[in-house]
């Protein structure tokens, strides 16, 4: 077939194509009920507390109990987001998003939740881009759900705890002091006349991929089965001991060397990506209403807002939730509707950014859409 056939075949098929909304029925979060203030950062880390609120953009964050597990703070924000809406029995398809430091090393925490939950038809999987997984979940599970008709309830989770892995002692570390703990979870329904989801754009540089890492667990550190018995046989030893097996906490190989590249490359990228989304959407940025941002502070976010033509009220500063990984943009948006700055007919970017790196962003068209086809 020639090419342009091809292309009237695919116009063809594009046009044959159902016009069904994917809408964004709810958002659920859990936030743990204890916190950690800027004064305890500052102790901890010898950073002075005003560093920590001006330059880190953070008063406090959320911190989850000792033996409160990322799959459980994921089923009450799942419960959360399904309360009086559907019964966990009707969900379709669960994709779990959140972090990689989750209950265990190397485990489907997808199935774990979908079996706490009693979602028993529902398929599930898991994904990770880091922080960026939010707008990423959001465009697969809109794939998937116009491609396959019987994907009615998409039940997308985020969670994480991985303020464990930060030590405030490592200055290495000092850009990741804002991890906090917490999770969300967004309902998706096929058909949905309101809140439809719209186009994604995404931006990955590689170039950053080992700048940071929990550089002690992987092929790289056990590279022989030798080393794998030596660290079993001292692990046996630890739990004999009643002790902890071993700690293993995220660093930053080069922070200066990182820290000048991504200055050059971050904000420019934070606008493409808003941008995109937007124009992959039909529409320009002068129609974006509100940003349901990453966690940054107010003053990255502020000059964001500014390209944008946007204030301040027209976002949601995380300042004292922390970076509650990919669930930032769930949270901004859940508080911003509980605090009236979303309208009706409000086009919404959400947006996210992952150490590796990528940014990404995902369009919300708030509001009626109309009637379904």
């Amino acid at each position: 077939m020639e090419i342009a056939s091809l292309v009237r075949w695919g116009e063809k098929m594009e046009k044959l194509r159902p016009n069904i909304p994917i809408g964004l029925r709810n958002i659920g979060v859990y936030y743990p009920s204890a916190v950690v203030t800027s004064q305890e950062i500052a102790e901890q880390s010898g950073i002075p507390e005003a560093v920590i609120k001006e330059k880190f953009g953070l008063d406090s964050k959320l911190k989850a109990a000792p033996g409160e597990n990322v799959s459980d703070m994921c089923v009450k924000a799942a419960q959360n987001c399904l309360q009086g809406i559907i019964e966990p029995a009707e969900i379709d398809l669960i994709i779990y998003h959140g972090s990689e430091y989750r209950d265990y090393y190397l485990y489907n925490c997808a199935a774990h939740i979908q079996h706490k939950l009693g979602a028993k038809k529902a398929n599930a999987f898991q994904i990770s881009n880091l922080c960026a997984s939010g707008p990423l979940a959001l465009e697969l599970a809109k794939s998937l759900m116009v491609n396959h008709p019987e994907i009615k309830n998409a039940l997308l989770v985020t969670g994480t705890r991985e303020s464990d892995l930060i030590d405030f002692r490592n200055k290495r570390a000092r850009f990741m002091f804002n991890f906090a703990d917490g999770a969300a979870a967004c309902l998706l329904q096929r058909g949905y006349n309101r809140n439809e989801l719209l186009e994604t754009s995404m931006i990955t540089d590689g170039s950053f991929a080992k700048d940071v890492a929990v550089y002690g667990i992987g092929n790289i550190s056990h590279h022989n089965d030798m080393q794998i018995e030596q660290d079993f046989v001292k692990a046996e030893a630890a739990k004999a001991e009643g002790k902890q097996v071993g700690y293993y906490g995220l660093d930053v190989a080069d922070p200066e060397s990182m820290k000048e590249r991504l200055d050059a490359v971050s904000l420019v990228n934070f606008l493409k990506v808003i941008n995109g989304a937007a124009e992959k959407s039909g529409y320009s940025k002068k129609d974006i209403k509100f940003l349901a941002p990453i966690f940054m502070k107010r003053s990255i976010l502020h000059f964001i807002l500014e390209q944008l033509d946007m204030n301040l009220d027209q976002s949601f500063i995380l300042k004292d939730f922390g970076h509650v990984q990919s669930a930032d943009a769930y949270i901004a948006l859940y508080e911003a509707l509980r605090l009236g700055r979303i309208q009706e007919g409000d086009l919404i970017i959400m947006l996210g950014a992952g150490t590796g790196y990528s940014w990404a962003a995902t369009a919300v068209k708030w509001g009626e859409k109309g009637e379904a086809v």
